[in-house]
């Protein structure tokens, strides 16, 4: 009698999730994605605003990066029809979530940064 093989759909939409996981990282890991996601916080902001919020980014580079962030969900852009027109760019209820998870890890790293600046030392050391 044959042994019933593996859930291979299952499988197959846990290796989907994985992957999608490492590239919504790939994206969030970014130099400027963790800043823009701190600037728009709770609120909805303009393009200008966002750009004088986000110290040092270019204006291709912010647009690279909200397109980046909206694509994979975290950001959501709202187009305006009006003379001029307006774009508005506040954090999906996703976005908002890795909000705080992004917080929580800032946390984290206060909480233990005595520890990680002394294993650095002792590893650059040795």
């Amino acid at each position: 009698m044959e042994e019933p093989s593996p859930d291979t759909s299952a499988a197959s939409h846990v290796a989907r999730a994985h992957l999608v996981a490492r590239e919504v990282f790939d994206v969030v890991g970014t130099k400027w994605a963790v800043p823009v996601i701190e600037a728009l916080g709770t609120d909805t902001c303009r393009f200008g605003e966002l750009h004088r919020r986000v110290t040092g980014i270019s204006h291709r580079l912010l647009t690279a990066t909200l397109r980046q962030l909206e694509r994979n969900g975290v950001v959501d852009r709202t187009f305006h029809p009006t003379v001029p027109p307006r774009t508005e760019y506040r954090l999906t209820p996703a976005g908002r979530e890795l909000h705080h998870t992004i917080n929580g890890f800032c946390r984290w790293s206060r909480r233990h940064l005595d520890d990680i600046l002394a294993s650095r030392h002792r590893f650059d050391r040795a």
